[in-house]
């Protein structure tokens, strides 16, 4: 996005700065005008048209037009943004910005038990008298006396006595029934009560009870169905037990979960009229209901039900045919939850056949649902959830739950992009829009510049209507919006859906399968042909370089340094050479470039592992490696199985061609891993959770490869190599994954440079771990001539008798000492790790070997030498 200096002031101004925004955000054209005048007056309305509801117990949000009508593309409105980060930020913004962290949590519905604790603190603070002592279950029964009267109502019916250590002997001591006869709810949770004879006999006296909640009481541990028949029996009006609809339900429960009936509205003993006909939205989810045909449960009790959640119950005692014709009577009914395969049916197509009035099934679009077929299963359309454990801190809920709302954008000026990724966490009204693959809304990000500079933007989301909206319709998105199945659409819905998984594992077990065959056979050795390039007249080889420490360090006889590129014989660049830079800079067949042809199967991480899996299936010194722009499917798979056999799951996400960790994350989270992909595309690599440490810290080994030939192979390894140390400590504590200095070694390049003197560093490491580094350094050799020998193998068309290069080749150990290959660093990028990296052997007190770097290098590559390099 280009940046203006314009201050906008009129609509014209708006267009010009944000031109290339405007087109790229999708925002119709006819409502240009109105973002600009809502933009310019910061006019935030969606709460005159919406209402953010409950669903889920709590545990998720849906959005619900309360207009009476939105036309398509009519109207649009401003989402602002609640929290605005960078992934390595995110920890430290909730624990130090005032605030923040709790409202996150709520906004994701992960503080939902503390909210629930809160609300018994509250109702403690209630039941406190002025000196700050807490009230007895009498002085509460009193209160409640007083409440009644100064309604006009001398009938207590709502009674909560929870949390006052009420034992039997107490609660007989109350008489409950004798003072309150026309009790409709009464609630005895968190108290001592264990005589199932003295509750049994104290409850069935309440001949109006309409709910009871005896829940955290010993005696719930220590019966039977028994006491629940028994109060039942003694109770006919009782239609709420321990928060399950009892066999006698109507009316007053179908109200309770409708939000018609509660403590500030109890209902009363002669209810008269209609009282359901106003609900439109029924959540019965995880009732226990076995029943669900009666009178009070019908199109005619409850005409304006537009939204009807079933999941969780049984419903046993009614047949398919009966539950769908009953269903089919709610004619205003469109959005219903359900469980498939379950009480009514197998599929969701048949569902849907059954009753055709219905546009959303699950929250899926039913059209969409019909044009998959008959073989749609539910388990696709079940949300994940937020999840957490106790004692979790709200930083860590919101830290695991974050992946199901957060969004993404990248900024961009004149001269470069962004690096890495800006996340967003939209309003609680933008995050309450829920998925759908046919959805009635769009959200799009957009930067309002109002003095035209990039360095002042404000960052929105836009939401605008894509179809025609009535009152009451819940208000979707799209969260995939244009990835189709060609970018694995069903895959990524994996990060909000609970997918089926053996979809996936047969996905991964065909992928393990095929690694496992014989593969193809390395490349025959043959001797060295090679020349060298040195003039039978001994004069210098003319090298035109772009690269400073070259320029500097090569100072041999053999080479002398050239200003202009056609009179060069060596080509060394930084730059990568392709047709169209030879045409404009003028480089012919004749002179030698330190690039080879195809090198991107080796230095680009996604084709070196299709690369080495190719020539060696799955060998162990490579970590399982998914490109997940083609292989999520059998990612996903590869995990549930890891998940199923209570494997570790950690993973590092890498980009496909960057370096010094840029965009590298590490997770073990489904939902992150898939999101990760949003960023750009990426691996995913197997974690090497248990590394071998110097120390307590991680390292890797930068070790520097010269390459004179790839038919006949001809490798040589360098004898100086690198050694880079984390600057933290190692961990695998969850906070630690967003500290890049403790789980990455490159860190050093842009903070504390931690190298170690070669000889000082193999000394230290064999006393401290009792091992001979020269095993491990053969090991190394080896691997390393296999990755090469991979591409010889694969990709023939590398060879070029022209072509010379030196590539970084980056290793780390087990914690079994194998060497594990973790990338492979082409010439440019490697010339430009080395500025650090010799400078750092230089402070280690190598300067001779690291002034000599550059000599050695071209004395091999050009001249057939093998001083300080072994070959492979």
């Amino acid at each position: 996005m280009a940046s203006s200096t314009k201050t906008i002031q009129t609509y014209e101004d708006f267009v010009e700065v944000h031109g290339l925004l405007l087109a790229a955000s999708g925002i119709p054209q006819s409502l240009h005008r109105q973002l600009f005048h809502k933009l310019s007056t910061e006019t935030f309305d969606g709460g005159d048209y919406f209402q953010v509801e409950p669903v889920d117990d709590g545990r998720q949000r849906r959005l619900v037009l309360t207009s009476d009508f939105l036309g398509k593309e009519s109207i649009v409105f401003l989402v602002d943004h609640a929290w605005t980060f960078r992934l390595s930020d995110a920890c430290k913004q909730l624990q130090e910005v005032p605030g923040l962290a709790e409202r996150i949590a709520s906004l994701m519905c992960v503080d939902i038990d503390l909210i629930s604790e809160a609300d018994e603190t509250d109702t403690a603070a209630e039941d406190l008298d002025e000196n700050g002592t807490k009230l007895s279950a009498v002085e509460i029964m009193e209160r409640e006396v007083c409440k009644a009267k100064e309604k006009g109502d001398d009938a207590v019916r709502w009674l909560e006595l929870e949390g006052l250590d009420i034992d039997d002997a107490t609660l007989l001591s109350l008489h409950l029934p004798s003072r309150f006869p026309n009790l409709f709810a009464l609630s005895l949770c968190d108290n001592k009560l264990e005589d199932v004879g003295a509750i049994t006999d104290e409850i069935t006296k309440f001949e109006q009870l309409r709910a009871l909640w005896l829940n955290n009481n010993p005696v719930l541990h220590n019966c039977n169905n028994h006491m629940a028949d028994t109060i039942f029996q003694g109770c006919p009006k009782l239609e709420i037990y321990n928060s399950r609809f009892t066999p006698n339900f109507g009316e007053w429960a179908l109200g309770f979960c409708g939000g018609i009936y509660g403590k500030d509205n109890p209902g009363s003993a002669h209810q008269g009229g209609h009282p359901l006909r106003s609900v439109t939205s029924l959540d019965l989810s995880n009732r226990c209901i076995q029943n669900l045909i009666r009178k009070t449960f019908s199109p005619e009790e409850m005409p304006s039900l537009l939204y009807l959640n079933l999941r969780g119950n049984p419903l046993e005692q009614n047949s398919v045919c009966d539950l769908l014709e009953l269903l089919k009577r709610f004619t205003s009914l469109h959005s219903l939850e359900v469980d498939i395969p379950g009480p009514l049916g197998e599929s969701a197509a048949e569902i849907l056949e059954s009753l055709p009035h219905l546009s959303l099934l699950n929250g899926v679009n039913a059209s969409r649902i019909l044009q998959s077929g008959k073989h749609v299963i539910d388990s696709m359309l079940q949300p994940r959830l937020p999840e957490w454990k106790a004692g979790d801190s709200l930083t860590d809920r919101v830290i695991n739950a974050m992946w199901l709302y957060l969004m993404t954008y990248r900024l961009a000026d004149e001269e470069k992009i962004d690096e890495t990724s800006v996340c967003y966490v939209m309003d609680e009204l933008g995050s309450a829009l829920r998925h759908s693959d046919e959805p009635n809304f769009r959200v799009s990000p957009f930067l309002y510049m109002s003095d035209g500079k990039l360095a002042s933007a404000v960052s929105f989301s836009i939401l605008w209507p894509t179809e025609n909206v009535q009152k009451g319709d819940e208000c979707t998105r799209d969260y995939l919006f244009g990835i189709g199945e060609e970018k694995q659409r069903s895959g990524r819905l994996a990060a909000w859906f609970h997918t089926p998984r053996n979809y996936f594992v047969k996905e991964y077990e065909t992928l393990w399968q095929k690694l496992q065959l014989p593969r193809c056979g390395s490349p025959p050795v043959k001797p060295s042909t090679t020349n060298s390039l040195l003039r039978g007249d001994g004069s210098a080889l003319r090298v035109y370089t772009d690269i400073p420490q070259v320029e500097e360090f090569l100072t041999r006889p053999e080479f002398k340094i050239a200003t202009d590129p056609k009179e060069a014989d060596i080509i060394w660049t930084s730059m990568q050479v392709d047709e169209n830079i030879k045409k404009v800079v003028g480089i012919h067949d004749q002179q030698c470039i330190n690039q080879f042809p195809f090198e991107a199967c080796l230095v680009m991480k996604h084709h070196l592992a299709e690369t080495v899996q190719k020539a060696h299936g799955s060998p162990n010194w490579f970590q399982p490696t998914y490109n997940l722009e083609t292989q999520l499917s059998q990612f996903i798979g590869d995990y549930y199985v890891r998940e199923r056999d209570g494997l570790n799951n950690l993973w590092i996400l890498k980009p496909w061609n960057m370096a010094r960790t840029i965009d590298t994350t590490v997770t073990g989270c489904l939902s992150a891993i898939i999101r990760l992909m949003e960023t750009g595309p990426k691996i995913c690599q197997k974690y090497i959770e248990h590394p071998a440490l110097f120390k307590g810290k991680k390292f890797d080994i930068r070790y520097i490869v010269l390459v004179r030939s790839m038919k006949p192979l001809e490798i040589f390894l360098s004898d100086i190599f690198w050694v880079r140390l984390a600057n933290n400590a190692y961990t695998l504590d969850n906070h630690s994954f967003f500290e890049y200095e403790t789980h990455f070694t490159v860190m050093n390049y842009r903070g504390i440079l931690n190298h170690m003197n070669i000889s000082d560093f193999i000394k230290e490491f064999e006393q401290e771990h009792q091992v001979k580094w020269l095993d491990i350094h053969t090991r190394v050799q080896r691997m390393i001539r296999s990755v090469f020998k991979s591409a010889a193998t694969v990709h023939p068309e590398m060879h070029s008798s022209t072509s010379r290069a030196m590539y970084g080749v980056d290793v780390m150990l087990d914690c079994h000492f194998q060497p594990k290959l973790l990338e492979v660093t082409y010439c440019p990028d490697c010339t430009r790790a080395l500025k650090y990296d010799t400078e750092a052997v230089m402070k280690g007190g190598e300067i001779v070997k690291g002034r000599d770097f550059y000599n050695c290098v071209f004395g091999c590559l050009f001249l057939n030498e093998t001083t300080h390099v072994s070959p492979l």
